[in-house]
């Protein structure tokens, strides 16, 4: 009998916390709305996976390896330990993944028209309007976050999931899952969250404004301008220089030409496998000690809000350039001045065909749409430069 009962002490029913239950099912719905909604699969998926595995009861996935006096291992920690020590507090994922997105980046949209870049710096201000918020809330006793916790929060504004857990782990390691499953979460659901705030600030004539034709952007400028964005963010602003450094080696590689298989696997093997296991460590850090609790509904909160006045900022910003330019300006490509590169690019074009059948914004998009990018991780610097942590 009392083997019977030790081997049901060995079960995971007989370990299983309530908390446990609730954060396993929140992962099995990362995955439903991967698999079934397609909401950012790549992303979702494995950290939906991570999540379950990290809850269940007695698995050992997170458990820390056990030392001796001597500093020697005597047990080996679990593999999401490894992951996420190894690939996250590093930083390693998130620039691996920078380097790819921009060996995938075409900075020709933004190049010929340069005047997008201030409307990806617009978007932004969804980041700067959450941090104010969430030391408010904290001032006002609604929330408990340190300053370093309010700049980890705000970088979900940018809608850039690498740069948020770049930028959480060294100002607020301990909300890392709730800000990661944030970004992402809100990236996922661009196409449900962005419409309504576009067409409640523009009106229908202004949907249907037509940008005139890009011009076509040589090489040479598309090689010199990562070379140069690189050296003016050293020189001003070197918190950046690690996201925006490997941004620009990724997409120096694309469109330098001699290294076209360097470029691919940048682009498809490399930023894969790095996807795979950053998902999984985001997905490790959804245990219900550390995401059941206020704070982490108050990111959830604060989040949303960030993405929403960032979308406004971008808009507001095409508005405001329309009183001076000769151009016109579709005030929906700001809103693709939020990071979620192209799927922000791709709602504005899809709002712009509902509004004219022949109206296509989807390249004019894209250059606000990659200068997000860069605004996002500039902001990023920012907030690792004057926030102490």
């Amino acid at each position: 009998m009392e083997s019977l009962l030790n081997l049901y002490r060995d079960t995971g029913i007989y370990q299983l916390e309530p908390g446990q239950a609730v954060m396993a099912l929140v992962g099995l719905l990362l995955i439903y709305l991967a698999i079934k909604r397609g909401f950012e699969p790549l992303l979702l998926l494995p950290i939906g996976m991570g999540a379950v595995l990290v809850n269940v009861p007695g698995g050992g996935f997170l458990a820390e390896p056990i030392l001796d006096a001597t500093g020697h291992v005597m047990e080996p920690g679990g593999l999401l330990y490894y992951v996420y020590q190894g690939g996250i507090v590093s930083g390693i994922f998130p620039l691996v993944i920078f380097m790819g997105i921009g060996a995938m980046t075409d900075f020709g949209p933004l190049l010929a028209n340069p005047k997008t870049l201030l409307l990806g710096a617009a978007a932004q201000l969804g980041i700067f309007t959450t941090v104010i918020g969430a030391v408010a809330l904290t001032n006002l006793g609604v929330m408990d976050f340190t300053l370093a916790d309010a700049g980890a929060i705000g970088i979900i504004g940018g809608a850039d999931g690498p740069t948020a857990i770049f930028v959480a782990t060294r100002l607020a390691p301990d909300l890392l899952g709730a800000i990661a499953v944030a970004a992402y979460s809100y990236m996922a659901l661009v196409p449900v969250i962005q419409p309504p705030i576009m067409r409640w600030l523009t009106t229908p004539e202004e949907r249907k404004i037509r940008m005139v034709q890009l011009r076509v952007v040589s090489k040479t400028e598309k090689i010199i301008f990562p070379l140069i964005l690189l050296i003016l963010v050293a020189m001003f602003l070197p918190s950046s220089a690690p996201l925006l450094g490997m941004f620009c080696f990724g997409n120096l590689m694309r469109e330098c030409g001699v290294v076209d298989r360097l470029s691919d696997t940048a682009q498809n093997a490399l930023i894969n496998i790095t996807t795979i296991f950053l998902g999984l460590g985001v997905g490790s850090k959804l245990s219900s000690d550390a995401f059941l609790n206020v704070e982490t509904l108050g990111i959830l909160v604060l989040g949303v809000i960030a993405f929403g006045v960032g979308t406004a900022g971008g808009v507001l910003m095409a508005k405001l350039m329309n009183r001076f330019s000769t151009d016109p300006i579709n005030p929906l490509i700001g809103a693709a001045g939020v990071s979620a590169v192209p799927m922000a690019a791709r709602v504005a074009n899809k709002l712009g065909l509902e509004a004219d059948h022949q109206n296509f914004l989807l390249m004019h998009a894209m250059g606000p749409n990659v200068a997000g990018v860069i605004g996002s991780a500039v902001a990023a610097g920012v907030m690792l430069s004057y926030i102490p942590h």
